[in-house]
């Protein structure tokens, strides 16, 4: 299997320094500082890359486990809320919350809950960030 990598680039100190996030593909490269992570600044941050992958990755192991069980998905979309609080002297990343939409046909809404329970536990994401509480909403699309 590949070896993906990030790479980052920092800048000056803590407060008025400023960095670079890019990803080994190329296809996507951005800013990124104190103010865009812990407050409403221009720039990405790691908690939003961390949501990114992790929805992607939930996202593709939704709709594999749905093929798998021969209701394959027509649209699956998902949104990773990933948390950051002051704890202690430092930060920590609290909780994330999956929230996802299904359109899958032929599918109940049990089926649905139980093929997104698993994908939430199944997902490689899901696993490495395991120390995390992660909560998941999943709907079917009516």
């Amino acid at each position: 299997m590949p070896v993906r990598k990030g790479f980052a680039v920092w800048e000056g100190p803590f407060r008025e320094g400023k960095g670079t996030v890019k990803v080994e593909s190329g296809l996507f490269e951005g800013p990124y500082s104190a103010s865009s992570r812990f407050e409403s600044g221009q720039g990405t941050n790691p908690e939003e890359l961390i949501g990114a992958a992790h929805a992607g990755c939930f996202s593709m192991a939704l709709a594999l486990g749905l093929g798998l069980k021969g209701t394959p998905p027509r649209k699956i979309e998902t949104t990773a809320e990933v948390k950051i609080e002051r704890v202690g002297q430092g930060f920590k990343i609290t909780s994330i919350t999956l929230r996802t939409v299904g359109d899958v046909p032929g599918l109940s809404e049990e089926g649905f809950l139980a093929a997104a329970k698993a994908a939430k536990e199944g997902c490689p994401v899901s696993q490495a960030l395991a120390a995390t509480d992660i909560s998941l909403h999943a709907e079917l699309k009516k």
